[in-house]
């Protein structure tokens, strides 16, 4: 059953780690719950009150699955509390006409599941937010008790915030800024050791690289410490991340170059990244302001750029061995000062002291609002399995609403709460939840119906009962699966409304009955909207993505070679159209992590092979930074051997990247036979090119480091992904 731990600090007292867990949170959840029902039901005499009370914590505290310590949680909740009276009094002047409860269903069903895109935690709460809207959408529809409900609301919510914020509390994981802090310095030993003694680094280096960079990969870090959100902070954050991450890649595949007059310049600047990647871990950590380092990293930049872009020395040309180590060095130079910027933005939002460069931080100086609307506007579409979770919700939701108000279903909320809680986001995991939640409801419907049946109406019995019960229910349930935990909750239900109704045994028979009615449900809609979840979609947003990617590199690729006449100005909408499809392809990914393999793996139509999908979004990432980089400033023509070389280079490139995508994705035209998804041939595309400048190297080195992805996408499932 895992390790063993301490139960709550008792010594002596131990069991498994996952009941351990879920013990301190049924914990809280029992002790907030019961004092605020018992409090109004017995001493105050308002059941209205007391059903709130009570059902507010078990959407906050049993439904939702909010990440975080208990002090996060307690933070974050105390925000939702406006939320939740705008929810309970929508939801209750709503309530008196089918046809408006339905329409709001609808509505704000779509609007609570959406949320989702503003991060884990809005993900995790969404559930129980829309448990407080449902509770008000049925009898009795009374307008006159609002203020009892949100008194009895108010209390569950203050009073759980308090339970998190003392008890129990839990062990913090390391924060992402301080996982972006250690990373920095692990880049900052090693420009500092490439400027002192250039040699390859050892295979202790490559894993310590590894390491630290897959430290920093979302699917590695907790939840409630992944900087997922819309505002400022968290995308700058994100950013310092991916640009700590690009740095140390580079690192990794600096070549050495020695004995020539430049030298100097490329240790320079290799000790700038180093004493910049420390002043960044220090503005991470302390909130230091990392200009210092930025600044000097910016001369010693410019100074080496100058030396590449220059006249030949006395000794004559550069060689292209020199020229592609300045182009390398220069590279690393550039993720060195994203990385700081993105730090300093992370940590002071938009009072940052760092001189943020044009177009790669766009957001930095949008209000939060506005972010928030970008963020919905990307996933405003039939291709977001955001957008897909929320439609599909929705209509399950308000397809039970109708049939409820219709069919005047005895207790419908039941029916609600079935389908919030069994539907999934497969047609497959669906029906396998359903088939387990009806069985779970079955016996716990009949040990419910025994117990109503030889207790009767002696509410003091329930009374007892319902702590323990509710202590063992959200303790046993979230370990043992949804077949127990309905099981457990329908005779908690039943402890429940027989101590604010006069009990009947048949009160079990109708949680079946709503079980059933909401499970249907819930299971038509899983196989009309969206039944293989995110599986479909990620091949679809992966190749669109790679699509995209490779309209990027051709037109980079001929700015660079015409110079500043064809150069392409920041922020073109090909840009925005990739930083969307990558977007969607992550949000993808996250999703599929979660879902079982869909129908044993088989899906329909060609299957491509065993894919890395972290490395097509690294891809997508790559190819928007190189651009970003070469494009900016605008430099001078290649000269006609050069541009020729880097346009066919580029066109190389893109075509590789759209037979991928057709790979990926292959439509109903594509040719059956298997597409080659990796290029034998990395480099040597065309003959080196005489005379050279230093931006056409830099150009090779970008797309040579894009063929590289590619590789790695098309991989055999037990080769692990070891790109830093």
């Amino acid at each position: 059953m895992g390790d063993s731990v301490d139960v709550w600090g008792l010594r002596g007292a131990r069991l498994p780690a996952a009941y351990a867990a879920s013990g301190r949170r049924a914990l809280r959840v029992t002790l907030v719950a019961a004092a605020g029902f018992y409090a109004f039901r017995y001493g105050l005499g308002r059941p209205v009150a007391a059903t709130y009370a009570l059902f507010t914590v078990v959407a906050l505290g049993g439904l939702s699955r909010i990440p975080g310590t208990g002090r996060q949680r307690a933070a974050f909740m105390a925000r939702l509390l406006p939320v939740c009276w705008a929810l309970v009094a929508v939801g209750t002047c709503l309530s008196v006409r089918t046809w408006s409860a339905v329409a709001g269903m609808l509505v704000i069903g779509f609007a609570l599941a959406f949320s989702a895109v503003g991060g884990p935690r809005w993900a995790g709460a969404a559930p129980g937010l829309q448990l407080l809207y449902i509770l008000p959408s049925f009898p009795p529809y009374d307008p006159a008790s609002l203020a009892d409900r949100l008194i009895g609301t108010t209390t569950g919510v203050v009073l759980f915030v308090v339970a998190e914020a003392l008890l129990f509390r839990e062990p913090a994981p390391v924060p992402y800024r301080e996982r972006a802090a250690r990373a920095a310095l692990v880049a900052e030993r090693w420009a500092a050791r490439l400027a002192t003694a250039p040699a390859a680094l050892t295979d202790a280096d490559l894993r310590e690289a590894q390491e630290a960079s897959q430290g920093l990969r979302p699917l590695n870090v907790p939840e409630a410490e992944r900087p997922a959100g819309p505002g400022v902070r968290d995308r700058a954050l994100t950013h310092t991340g991916l640009a700590v991450r690009t740095l140390i890649g580079r690192l990794v595949q600096l070549p050495a170059v020695r004995g020539n007059d430049t030298a100097p310049d490329v240790t320079a600047v290799l000790r700038s990244v180093a004493r910049l990647a420390g002043a960044t871990a220090a503005c991470l950590r302390a909130d230091a302001s990392p200009a210092a380092g930025q600044q000097e990293l910016v001369e010693a930049r410019a100074r080496l750029s100058a030396v590449s872009a220059g006249p030949p020395s006395a000794g004559g040309r550069l060689a292209p061995a020199v020229l592609r180590c300045h182009a390398a060095v220069l590279e690393a130079a550039d993720a060195a000062l994203a990385m700081g910027a993105a730090a300093d933005l992370a940590v002071r939002g938009r009072h940052a002291t760092v001189e943020l460069p044009p177009g790669r931080f766009w957001y930095a100086t949008i209000r939060t609002p506005l972010l928030w609307w970008h963020r919905a506007r990307g996933h405003a579409g039939r291709r977001s399995v955001f957008f897909q979770n929320a439609v599909r919700m929705a209509l399950a939701l308000t397809a039970v609403r109708l049939v409820a108000g219709v069919d005047t279903l005895p207790h419908g909320f039941w029916a609600m709460l079935a389908t919030l809680t069994l539907t999934r986001t497969t047609l497959g995991e669906t029906w396998s939840t359903i088939r387990l939640a009806l069985a779970g409801t079955l016996a716990g419907a009949l040990f419910s119906a025994g117990v109503l049946i030889l207790v009767g109406a002696d509410t003091t019995v329930y009374a007892v009962l319902l702590p323990v019960w509710m202590l063992g229910a959200f303790t046993v349930g979230p370990v043992r699966g949804v077949g127990w935990a309905q099981g457990l909750f329908t005779v908690l239900v039943a402890f429940v409304f027989a101590q604010l109704a006069q009990p009947t045994w048949r009160l079990a028979e109708v949680r079946m009955l709503d079980v059933l009615v909401g499970s249907v449900i819930g299971a038509v809609f899983g196989v009309l909207a969206w039944p293989r979840g995110a599986h479909d979609e990620l091949r679809h947003a992966a190749a669109d993505l790679l699509r995209r990617a490779a309209e990027i590199v051709v037109a980079t690729s001929a700015s660079v070679a015409g110079g500043a006449a064809a150069s392409v100005p920041s922020g073109v909408p090909r840009h925005r159209s990739l930083e969307r499809a990558v977007v969607l392809a992550e949000s993808a990914y996250a999703q599929l992590q979660s879902e079982p393999t869909p129908f044993g793996g088989r899906g329909r139509g060609p299957q491509p092979p065993a894919v890395d999908w972290q490395a097509t979004l690294i891809a997508g990432h790559h190819t928007l930074w190189g651009s970003t980089r070469l494009l900016e400033p605008p430099g001078t023509p290649l000269g006609a051997p050069a541009a020729e070389s880097a346009g066919v280079l580029g066109e190389r490139v893109a075509g590789r990247m759209l037979l991928v995508s057709a790979a990926l994705d292959p439509g109903d035209d594509t040719p059956a036979t298997t597409t080659v998804l990796i290029d034998p041939v990395l480099a040597g595309f065309t003959d080196e090119p005489p005379g050279a400048p230093r931006r056409y190297y830099a150009t090779e080195a970008w797309l040579n480091s894009l063929m590289t992805d590619l590789t790695r996408i098309a991989r055999p499932p037990d080769r692990p992904n070891d790109r830093p």
